[in-house]
């Protein structure tokens, strides 16, 4: 009997096993088919539908000519998914070469099996070398295509285009300034893998849409000209910079923007921001004499001073402690405006700010755009500084009728000087002539200064070129109104100004009666030393008559 109640026993517990056992299997079903239904799920549709986003294709940068300056290229993209890769050892030692990655960098990648979803091993990738990984057929290794941006003409124009990033957004210039434009929108594909990693099926495909085309007023051989000149004019003087501007005063539209040294702007992200900079728009400088324009302008306006009269100037003038004298020694003269901007005076540009006055002389300047942005389609423009006369001391009356002790941009010297070629009717200055097939229309131009005072304006530039002031830049069959400017540079700790580093300018107009161009060159830190006339007309009268040949301008 004992035996018999011990067998019993064994076999209740055994029974009692088995229900338990029982139980426990029918409760964990119903609690994976219930509460983590969800979540099993969708840890399932990770490891067997995968969604492959795609950057949208970037729209293409025209010059005014159709050429392309910034433009797509068809590369392609390496990404792994950890999750189907066998031997992830063998596989770095396989892709490094190719890529050029560190095979360690790729094994860490390939062997973290935490990620749920694919990863990027390489991105812009020659299609040649995609294509010798394709052909290897290795499984969790996916081959997407994706756009690189190009830019064909390399160092021509590269600090106005900027540049486009990793992901096709734009960065600096052109392309940051019309990145909304330009970008367009990006497409996706969501696929089924069974758990080898074979592709079963599409669920779906969004295409996305390209971006629009742009076309910029600029004219690639006008461009490429003017750094020629001004790279060449850097090498011969030993100049720090230069940079150009050649503009339609007309109706604002930008032929040429240069800066030299120049870039290439397929290698614009790995370099400083000091080379990226478009200074013509972002810098700020003293400009010297060439502001002496904008002196007697005022003063023509405000009727303090005439054409044709003479104004007593002596050798120097005194003002609050300083002196102020030409950078020729010279006795006393009765000299006419003509005479005051030939021989480039300070003692006559001060006089015609001390008789038209503190408050109109700084009305008329920000009239001009001087201490304001010109509004041009560029991102990181600078204003200039101005300062109000309620902060002029007594010797300020001294400084900025000279274009001393006051900042612009070139691109404000540029619009001011449009100003006078168009008539007195100042333009905006822009660089988009084109959206897609729908032309940009300039901004309305508005009426700064009187027509006959503009006239009489060209006319005393034009004296200044065929006089003296600037006989470097005389073109054959053309009459040329301009200034020269040689601008002392203001010493880094604020004391005061150097006698060895200037900007020497030059901003000229022609045809002088009916300007269609204004052409202004600057060039920084000319050595031995030389002024506008001798280092940057040359370079205005190089650029401009190429400029006047391109665009068929009749003599």
């Amino acid at each position: 009997m004992p035996v018999l109640a011990d067998s019993n026993r064994r076999i209740r517990l055994a029974l009692l096993l088995i229900l338990v056992i029982f139980c426990t299997v029918i409760g964990r079903t119903v609690f994976l088919q219930t509460v983590k239904a969800e979540e099993l799920s969708a840890k399932a549709n990770e490891q067997q539908v995968k969604e492959f986003q795609f950057p949208a294709q970037r729209g293409t940068i025209f010059d005014r000519n159709g050429r392309e300056l910034a433009v797509g290229e068809e590369t392609k993209s390496i990404t792994v998914d950890p999750y189907f890769i066998e031997d992830p050892l063998k596989t770095a030692q396989f892709l490094s070469p190719l890529l050029k990655i560190d095979a360690k960098d790729l094994l860490d990648k390939m062997s973290d099996r935490s990620k749920s979803s694919s990863v990027y091993l390489a991105r812009k990738v020659d299609p040649a070398i995609a294509a010798t990984i394709e052909d290897a057929n290795i499984t969790g290794i996916w081959i997407h295509s994706e756009e690189k941006r190009i830019y064909p003409q390399k160092r021509v124009a590269a600090q106005v285009l900027g540049y486009a990033g990793v992901d096709n957004q734009g960065l600096a210039g052109m392309e940051l300034q019309l990145d909304e434009v330009l970008r367009g929108t990006g497409g996706s594909q969501r696929v089924v893998f069974d758990p080898s990693g074979k592709q079963i099926e599409t669920l779906s495909l969004e295409e996305g849409t390209r971006g629009k085309d742009v076309t910029l007023s600029i004219d690639q051989s006008l461009q490429f000209q003017a750094e020629k000149v001004l790279s060449e004019t850097v090498n011969h003087w030993s100049a720090k910079g230069a940079a150009c501007i050649i503009m339609n005063p007309k109706n604002g539209e930008i032929y040429a923007m240069a800066d030299v040294p120049t870039v290439d702007a397929n290698n614009f992200n790995n370099l400083s921001d000091e080379q990226r900079r478009n200074r013509t728009v972002t810098d700020n400088y003293e400009p010297g004499s060439v502001f002496k324009l904008v002196t007697v302008a005022a003063g023509l306006e405000e009727g303090a001073v005439a054409p044709g009269q003479t104004y007593y100037l002596p050798s120097t003038l005194e003002l609050g402690g300083r002196t102020i004298k030409d950078a020729v020694d010279r006795g006393e003269v009765d000299w006419d405006l003509g005479q005051i901007l030939t021989h480039s005076s300070n003692v006559g540009a001060v006089t015609v700010g001390m008789r038209t006055g503190d408050q109109k002389l700084d009305d008329w300047i920000r009239r001009f755009g001087f201490g304001s942005p010109t509004g041009i389609d560029f991102p990181g423009e600078a204003t200039g500084i101005v300062w109000a006369p309620k902060d002029w001391s007594d010797s300020t009356i001294g400084n900025v009728p000279i274009g001393q002790g006051l900042s612009v941009t070139a691109i404000q010297m540029a619009e001011a000087y449009s100003t006078i070629a168009n008539n007195g009717v100042a333009v905006t200055p822009h660089l988009v002539k084109a959206i897609g097939d729908e032309p940009e229309a300039p901004a309305e131009g508005r009426r700064l200064m009187s027509e006959q005072n503009a006239r009489v304006l060209r006319g005393l530039l034009q004296q200044v070129v065929e006089d003296g002031g600037a006989p470097l830049a005389q073109i054959d069959g053309f009459h040329v109104a301009g200034k020269t400017g040689t601008a002392e540079k203001p010493l880094p700790d604020g004391s005061g100004y150097s006698t060895e580093n200037y900007i020497g300018s030059f901003i000229g107009m022609v045809p002088a009666a009916d300007p269609q161009l204004v052409v202004l060159v600057m060039v920084d830190e000319p050595h031995p030393f030389g002024g506008g006339a001798t280092v940057a007309a040359p370079a205005f009268k190089l650029i401009t008559e190429f400029a006047l040949q391109k665009l068929e301008i009749t003599p």
